[in-house]
Order: C-alpha cells, then structure tokens, then sequence
C-alpha cells in the first residue's frame, strides 16, 4: 500500500495532465477577473490555483476508488476535506490562508492512501507555483495599484458635501465618497474616499490644503481596499 512510487502510473500521468489544464485555464480565468474586479493579489491567487487543487484532490479520490475494498475509507477522507474547508469558514480568513488549507488537506490526503512520490511532486510543484504567482505582478492592475483611501475627521459643524471639492480638482484625478461614520458621541465625521493622485509627488501638498479645511484633525492616506470582509 505505501508504496514510495508510482501506482497505475498510465492513470497518474493523465490526473497531470488534467492538473496542468487546471491550472493554465485557472490563471487566465483569474487574471481576466483581475482586470476588471478590484481585491486583492492573493484572491487573484487562490483563483488561479484552486481548479489544479480540486481536479487533483478529485482525480485521486476517483482512482483510488478503483479499488472496491477502499470505497468506504475515500468516501470518509471526501467528507474529512469538507468538514476542513467549514471549520475554516467559521473562522475570519484570508483567502491565501484558505488555498493553503485546502492543499495540505489534499496532499495529506495523498500522502495517507499511500502514493508517497506522487504527493511530493505535487507539493513540490504546487508550492513552486505559488511562489512564482507571488513574486509576480500579474494580478497587479496598474490602475487600481494607483487608488488611495483618504481618510479625513471634521467636526459635525462643517459641512462636508463641497467643503474639499476646490482642493479635489487641484490635486485628484479621481474622487469618490465611499463611507461616512460618526465617533466621540456623534460630535465628529470620519469620511473615507477613492482617490487617485494626479501626481503622487503632491500628496503632502494635499494633506496640508485639507488640514486647513478640517481644522487641523486628522488626515490619513493608504493604499485603497474596499471596505469589505474577507474570505
């Protein structure tokens, strides 16, 4: 049973090529999406590599049910990685978490019903793969790479509808409100908006214009993500 080579070795080559299909359709699917759809670069990653993970998790489950006197330990390791993938899900995640939650499951998987080499060649692999999704800019849109979040606290007095618009047009080609909240017992506003910089040399410039405007409170600029839970 635990052999550390191959098992049905014609079988095994044809779950590799089905895996590497996977995976080159995973990542055109996923950077298509990457061109229109705004998150983040590992979203883009757990997309472009979950098709692989499921057609070799699936195809190995599919062969090792060949063997009738295993049917009822494949069906139990089947409902092993689903009940992992819920546990997961009831706890606040990262979707880079949950990609590499579900191929440990996998390739522990593999590695229990005794097909040694072919569980690390494609740990070996896989982890090559992401690596390289990483240390690339792929999933990189060069437009929203270019987003801020301005966040700005004024007083409940001021009226926050045009109050900035002047300072806006000066140094923004991009300007959207996407949140306002009340803190310190309503007596102050928090306004969180989309920018983006016409030159990112200016960013203090536009910092200190505000200050003037927000009577000197608070003023924060970050990188722009959606306000938004994750996976």
């Amino acid at each position: 049973m635990f052999d550390s080579i191959f098992k049905n070795g014609t079988e095994f080559y044809l779950i590799l090529i089905t895996s590497i299909i996977a995976l080159i359709v995973g990542i055109i699917y996923s950077y298509l999406a990457s061109i229109k759809l705004r998150s983040s670069k590992g979203y883009f990653i757990t997309i472009a590599l979950m098709p692989a993970l499921v057609s070799v998790g699936i195809s190995v489950i599919q062969l090792f049910l060949t063997d009738s006197t295993s049917t009822n330990i494949a069906r139990i390791a089947s409902i092993g990685i689903a009940l992992g993938l819920i546990r997961f899900r009831s706890n606040t995640g990262s979707a880079e978490e949950m990609i590499l939650l579900l191929s440990s499951v996998i390739f522990g998987f593999i590695f229990g019903i005794g097909y040694i080499a072919y569980g690390v060649i494609s740990m070996l692999l896989f982890i090559i793969i992401y690596m390289i999704l990483v240390s690339t800019n792929i999933f990189n849109n060069k437009k929203f790479k270019k987003e801020k979040l301005l966040k700005i606290t004024i007083p409940e007095s001021l009226n926050y509808e045009n109050v900035f618009d002047d300072s806006f047009i000066k140094y923004l080609d991009e300007n959207e409100l996407v949140e306002v909240k009340t803190f310190a017992m309503g007596s102050m506003y928090k306004l969180s908006y989309r920018i983006i910089l016409k030159n990112k040399d200016q960013e203090k410039e536009l910092i200190d214009e505000l200050r003037i405007r927000n009577g000197n409170l608070e003023i924060s600029i970050q990188q722009y993500v959606e306000i938004r839970n994750t996976l």
